[in-house]
């Protein structure tokens, strides 16, 4: 059995990373920083907006995965993940502009309440 909707989100969160990981590496070239921030509060957003990236999308998309394999229809799944992947922009965004702002609260409450609305699903399906 397979999640077809889920692996469209896994393909594109695959590339974000890929991008974000490559913006971090580009953002320790001009300064020669090879290890940690030494310091550098613009390599520090990159990396923690990475990093930030990297902790939150794996179970959401386990969660996303098991959702779909238990049975939840496709719409809830597309719907779930377009609010994941604008949190998960919006997120970014903030840590690497701003640091902090009201927006980020929001951008990771819908990054979280995707995550719990696929595991409650999965389980209403596995005891329905």
């Amino acid at each position: 059995m397979i999640a077809p909707v889920t692996l469209y989100f896994v393909a594109g969160f695959a590339l974000i990373h890929v991008v974000i990981t490559m913006l971090v590496g580009a953002a320790r070239v001009p300064n020669q920083i090879h290890f940690y921030d030494e310091g550098d509060l613009a390599l520090r957003r990159n990396m923690r907006a990475h990093a930030n990236f990297t902790e939150n999308l794996p179970m959401a998309l386990i969660a996303m995965a098991a959702a779909e394999l238990s049975g939840t229809p496709a719409v809830w799944i597309v719907l779930g993940g377009l609010v994941l992947l604008a949190g998960r922009g919006m997120h970014y965004h903030i840590i690497r502009t701003k640091g902090w702002g009201p927006t980020r609260a929001v951008s990771m409450l819908m990054t979280l309440i995707p995550i719990a609305g696929f595991a409650g699903v999965t389980l209403w399906n596995l005891t329905t």
